[in-house]
């Protein structure tokens, strides 16, 4: 008699799927005062440090970028993400069937290296993205 083993754990998709739906419960219904946290990549280059950040649908002007304490904080907000953005009929109902991508206030601080230059530091906004050149000292 040939025995095969399962890869995954017994009701792992299952677990998966609950802790997803109470994720989207509290997204969806119950508001945080404490925001969400958009991701960031860092890289270093000879010259500079970069930081990207993710900020896809948030608006440029509603981004604050400062820097404090060795420190970069990003602050700002996104708005729930609409199909017809401004244009949206305020009578027509619509029924959320999956709410995953964060809105609301946001915040994110980066440490800023002792060696950089925060005089010149320079941001960029594209695509989306946020990319905030630190030049080394």
């Amino acid at each position: 008699m040939a025995i095969s083993f399962a890869t995954d754990q017994p009701f792992s998709n299952l677990t998966r799927q609950a802790s997803k739906m109470m994720e989207q419960l509290q997204k969806g219904y119950y508001y945080s005062t404490e925001g969400w946290t958009p991701n960031v990549n860092l890289y270093e280059t000879s010259t500079s440090y970069l930081v990207c950040v993710d900020l896809a649908g948030v608006e440029k002007d509603k981004i604050d970028v400062e820097v404090a304490d060795h420190r970069l904080r990003l602050k700002g907000a996104r708005a729930v993400p609409s199909f017809w953005g401004d244009e949206q009929n305020p009578h027509e109902k619509v029924r959320v069937h999956l709410m995953e991508i964060d809105h609301g206030a946001f915040t994110r601080e980066v440490e800023i290296p002792v060696d950089s230059d925060r005089q010149n530091i320079t941001a960029t906004y594209r695509n989306g993205l946020l990319w905030i050149e630190i030049p080394k000292t």
